[in-house]
């Protein structure tokens, strides 16, 4: 009986910090699919005929997707996923657009293929969002909001600027500071940053510990794992964790490989390495060429990823998320 109990507790301690289901990829049927509802039947066929007029111009697909709610998952991975199952632009130039809006959550993204990501930017991206479209989502014009952000993307897409897009300095100053800021705290579910933590944590960790624990050798990984410190934390921490964290690590780092240093044991892996070639620490055996192998089972390491359809585009992870 406790056995099951256990069993039961660990069962709704897990399921608690699981994410919310994933929401499913509709079927692409057509260039506009209004899942949500929110488009008028003018709207969809205006829109459909533009996006068709504008794709045979220039070979590039861009689709509009609704859909009702994102069931708790984040849009950026939302939108990357329909890009890719989708396969939106031609293959081999990644020239697709995918306009995502989910109304229950008041979310939309512009995301964005490899091949369009020096045209559409990011940037670009955001303005179309908070210039064109917040504004008429705000009023609950859906009809309004899409078509004119669509037509935007179009007209950049086809050189022509519309000019409440166009940046002063000062504004690109800001909007440069306001892109940074979605780095300060990463839009990321909770198992994601732990999964990814791990990994991240994992790697970097043990090159560091053996860093810290390796006589001579040590002082070339302290250096040589400086840039992975600096930048691959920022994906669980975001900006300012991550600066905190590579502070610390260039701090303590070389404090505690100094206080180590007057440890007998490490004195005596360092006279061996020295005399020898070779150390044992912690059941691990290094050479003075940085790297060793476990006396027990042999393991070693060294130092030294309808009608219409896509074309098998793909999604570079560029574009833009906004929130009205």
């Amino acid at each position: 009986m406790k056995k099951h109990l256990v069993f039961l507790i660990l069962m709704l301690f897990i399921q608690a910090f699981l994410p919310a289901g994933s929401q499913e990829i509709p079927f692409l049927t057509g260039r506009v699919v209004d899942n949500a509802n929110i488009l008028s039947g003018e709207s969809m066929k205006s829109l459909s005929d533009s996006l068709k007029t504008h794709e045979l111009r220039t070979t590039n697909q861009v689709v509009v997707l609704t859909i009702p709610t994102l069931q708790g998952e984040n849009i950026e991975d939302y939108a990357n996923k329909v890009f890719d199952e989708w396969e939106l632009g031609q293959k081999d130039k990644d020239n697709g657009i995918l306009i995502v809006v989910a109304p229950n959550e008041r979310r939309m993204r512009i995301e964005v293929g490899y091949g369009l990501e020096g045209v559409m930017t990011d940037l670009m991206a955001s303005r179309i969002i908070q210039n064109v479209m917040t504004p008429k989502f705000r009023e609950e014009d859906y009809d309004g909001g899409i078509t004119e952000g669509t037509l935007a993307v179009i007209s950049i897409l086809e050189g022509s600027i519309p000019e409440d897009l166009y940046l002063t300095g000062n504004e690109e100053a800001n909007s440069f500071t306001s892109g940074l800021s979605g780095l300060e705290n990463p839009d990321m579910p909770l198992m994601e940053k732990i999964l990814f933590g791990a990994f991240i944590f994992g790697i970097i960790g043990l090159f560091t510990l053996i860093g810290i624990f390796t006589p001579g050798f040590g002082w070339f990984l302290y250096l040589f794992l400086i840039p992975f410190w600096a930048t691959f934390p920022m994906i669980v921490l975001g900006t300012k964790g991550t600066f905190i964290l590579f502070i610390f690590y260039l701090i303590a780092f070389p404090v505690t490989k100094l206080l180590l240093k007057k440890t007998k044991w490490y004195k005596k892996a360092e006279k061996d390495l020295q005399s020898k070639g070779t150390a044992s620490i912690g059941g691990f055996t290094f050479s003075s060429g940085g790297s060793g192998s476990s006396g027990s089972s042999g393991r070693s390491w060294s130092s030294g990823g309808s009608s219409f359809s896509g074309g098998g585009g793909r999604s570079g992870g560029g574009g833009s998320s906004g929130s009205w």
